[in-house]
């Protein structure tokens, strides 16, 4: 059986007879992209629009990150990679200094113009060169993968660590919530995260963040995000079954020949855990710095921990040192003082 990794009980503000920790497990082999559960979370949360307009440069991933005003993201990674021999021809090219032909890619037929040659578009697009549903076959593009992106909600949390008017708590549900009312905007959260969520608004400066929609935990319902989600990659839960269910999932892939999946975030050995343990995990197939994630994580105070209480500790027993060095010293003379003072009466 995984073992779910647990926040410290003294952590947590709210407290709740038969609460148990709640998180997201998101698999990210059935995302379709849809961005579902982005306009969900906005919806619910009463965030605004990160813009919808197909301008030069942009794409269908309007929001592009997370932010104080984007809790969901969805990531659209393009997995096209050129081939050794794409490579070499690209090398060649380079060095003879060549240019004005077709490259010998998929998405130009092939290179099959020549040199020098106008490319037949139309050719490239005939059905003759397309699969059975009429859809040109061109090997090695628009494969992409997708992931929607949100708060970890870390056992470790560096936000939390960092803030230093308590408008960052942990919920009964082991849940990291800001509290905006409580926020003075200093940032200091912004750059204790080590995922890059937490950001602060360019409007009022307040941090901002998802909180699992908190409110509706309350009253028992489901994550906006979640419940939107179509092919069910966002699924919401008790974090230790969440856990066991994804690793029957992984086994599961493993089985059907997808041996690259695994869980970030989840199922580590102990002391190798990314910030103690993610309340919200993902399932992977390529590495994380392919999905924006860092291959390791911690929260910068926990990391720091033992060598600032070791200093600490040290400049401490120095202090305790010189003063009682001090005080000896001083006792010292002012006993040869009076031994002084009581001679000279005498004589």
């Amino acid at each position: 059986m995984t073992e779910s990794t647990r926040a410290s009980q003294s952590e947590i503000a709210i407290h709740r007879a038969g609460a148990q920790r709640m998180g997201f497990f998101t698999d990210t082999t059935v995302c379709i992209g849809c961005k579902a559960c982005e306009v969900a979370c906005k919806q619910w949360n009463d965030l605004p629009a990160d813009g919808s307009r197909f301008v030069a440069g942009g794409s269908y991933d309007h929001t592009g990150e997370l932010s104080a005003s984007t809790w969901r993201h969805v990531r659209f990674i393009e997995m096209l990679e050129p081939s050794p021999e794409l490579r070499a021809e690209a090398e060649l090219a380079v060095r003879a200094n060549g240019g004005g032909s077709i490259p010998d890619i998929p998405a130009a037929g092939g290179g099959n113009a020549g040199p020098g040659q106008p490319l037949d578009v139309v050719q490239v697009g005939e059905p003759a060169a397309a699969s059975g549903n009429g859809a040109p076959t061109l090997p090695g593009v628009g494969e992409w993968i997708f992931m929607s992106d949100v708060c970890k909600h870390c056992t470790n949390a560096g936000c939390l660590d960092a803030c230093p008017t308590g408008a960052l708590i942990r919920t009964e549900f082991e849940t990291v919530v800001l509290q905006p009312d409580v926020c003075n905007g200093c940032g200091y959260c912004v750059p204790s995260c080590p995922f890059g969520v937490v950001d602060r608004d360019h409007i009022d400066g307040r941090a901002g963040k998802c909180t699992l929609c908190y409110d509706r935990l309350e009253d028992g319902l489901e994550p906006a995000c979640a419940k939107a989600c179509p092919t069910d990659s966002i699924i919401f839960g008790p974090h230790e079954e969440l856990v066991e269910l994804a690793a029957r999932r992984v086994a599961e892939l493993h089985h059907r020949g997808l041996t690259g999946a695994y869980l970030y975030g989840a199922g580590d050995d102990p002391g190798d855990e990314l910030a103690g343990g993610l309340g919200a995990f993902f399932l992977l197939t390529e590495p994380p710095e392919r999905y924006g994630l860092p291959a390791h994580a911690d929260s910068p105070i926990q990391e720091n921990t033992v060598p600032a209480t070791a200093a600490a500790l040290s400049a401490g027993l120095l202090a305790a040192a010189g003063a009682a060095l001090a005080f000896v010293t001083a006792q010292r003379s002012s006993r040869r003082g009076a031994r002084t003072a009581i001679a000279r009466r005498r004589s």
